[in-house]
């Protein structure tokens, strides 16, 4: 009985590990038109109208909620006296509801008292057409600020609509992050930066294969570095890249449209929006919504400064949300009336992204977690991968191992069989030849449990 345990155990545990070596890896596919890829290990949270009954959220995770008509939602935040603080809402109207100038949502942090920490609009603008927009409310640790204390506080989530405006439920994705401790923060200067260079670097040069398919949500983004990229993006469809700019590096961003093969040519007004939004998903910046008429056009980002930790003590979103080191998130959309015009077939987006700058030296304690660029993004950046791929490309990396122990294990179980299988015989053939009327073991055969 033991022998028999043994061996279908090492049998269970080789088709165990051959089971993980074959495992597909998961593909990642830009999704249609109005979709949104959320995090998949997102947790269900509901937002409470009353401040009393929120539910709290825990740092380093993330949420999917709703908001409908013109709500306040509250989500609870338990908070220490040391640590910054960052909630994020990425909100995600449903595809063919109509949205007006100013819709939106309005989120912050609030300590007990309602006294706001701060907060940030994530609004629609002259591009009045739904899209996953995001913005995000902060509680920072600093000399002479408000909200230092430790204790109870609430993230705010406030929907603004319009009377004439779908009034339906809009998803929102939430991210409650922390941000890690200053390694010598006596040292660190208290006022953000006046001046950075603000000439734009010469266009980057396409690579052989430059294609890049957009992702559908920040989850499952497109990781791209300093070039040139090709894409193709529908009516009514956002799609989603991110580039790593690492400690006082700068960032620049054009996105373009190529010419429509139409006949016509007519006129689409606010056809193009781009947005960059920082690690913690907080918005920085947009352009000005870029018409387009079949014509080739581009738009890009006004110069923003290098990542300075000292950004952010400057009031501008352009500025002080060039805090963090890490991936920087491009979201780009097409306005679904340009089917009307031009046809619902994809039109060609071009990405000219540059990276300029010597990276420095992080200034945080430890671990910098999101707020980082490490080797392995530097190669999904240039792979080209989503963070999800890069995610799955490391675990994949980690079932090698394991299917590599697990065949040295197969074929070491396969030789101790056949070995033992070769002595059975041999202690067969030297027993003694079994009397006629033989019955139990060792003469009439292996015991009965075999």
């Amino acid at each position: 009985m033991r022998r028999r345990s043994r061996v279908r155990g090492a049998l269970a545990a080789v088709a165990a590990m051959c089971a993980v070596a074959v495992l597909p890896g998961q593909a990642y596919a830009a999704g249609e038109p109005g979709a949104y890829t959320f995090d998949p290990d997102a947790e269900t949270v509901t937002g409470q109208e009353v401040s009393a009954d929120a539910v709290a959220l825990r740092p380093d995770t993330v949420y999917r909620s709703a908001i409908s008509g013109n709500q306040k939602l509250y989500y609870r935040l338990n908070l220490d006296a040391k640590t910054n603080a960052y909630v994020s809402a990425v909100v995600v109207p449903k595809a063919g509801g109509e949205v007006a100038y100013g819709d939106g949502v309005t989120i912050s942090i609030r300590d007990s008292s309602d006294d706001e920490c701060s907060s940030q609009d994530a609004l629609f603008g002259s591009a009045q057409y739904p899209r996953p927009i995001a913005a995000y409310a902060s509680r920072r640790i600093e000399a002479d600020g408000s909200c230092q204390e430790a204790g109870t506080y609430h993230v705010l989530v406030e929907r603004q609509s319009k009377a004439a405006s779908d009034q339906g439920e809009w998803e929102l994705e939430l991210r409650y992050v922390s941000e890690p401790a200053l390694a010598n923060p006596s040292s660190r200067p208290t006022e953000a930066p006046t001046s950075w260079p603000s000439a734009s670097p010469p266009p980057p040069v396409a690579a052989t294969d430059n294609t890049r398919r957009g992702g559908a949500g920040h989850y499952d983004a497109t990781s791209l570095e300093t070039g040139e990229w090709k894409d193709r993006i529908e009516p009514g469809q956002t799609l989603f890249y991110r580039v790593p700019v690492d400690w006082g590096q700068q960032l620049y961003a054009t996105a373009g449209l190529s010419n429509s093969t139409s006949a016509k040519n007519p006129f689409v007004g606010s056809a193009l929006a781009m947005s960059l939004e920082n690690p913690a998903l907080g918005h920085v910046t947009e352009v000005s919504p870029m018409a387009y008429a079949g014509k080739p056009t581009s738009v890009s980002f006004d110069p923003l400064p290098p990542v300075a930790y000292e950004n952010r003590y400057d009031s501008s979103d352009e500025t002080n949300g060039m805090r963090f080191a890490g991936w920087y998130y491009l979201s780009v959309s097409l306005s679904p009336r340009v089917a009307a015009a031009y046809g619902d077939k994809p039109i060609t987006l071009t990405l000219q992204i540059s990276v300029e700058g010597k990276a420095d030296e992080a200034p945080y304690k430890g671990d910098a977690g999101i707020f980082a660029v490490t080797q392995g993004d530097k190669e999904a950046a240039r792979k080209g991968q989503s963070g999800a791929q890069a995610a799955a490309g490391a675990d994949s990396g980690t079932m090698k191992v394991v299917a590599a122990a697990g065949i040295g294990t197969g074929t070491l179980l396969v030789l101790w069989l056949g070995v033992w299988t070769l002595v059975a015989r041999r202690r067969a053939a030297a027993v003694p030849a079994a009397p006629a009327n033989a019955g139990a073991y060792p003469y009439g055969g292996p015991p009965q449990a075999w």
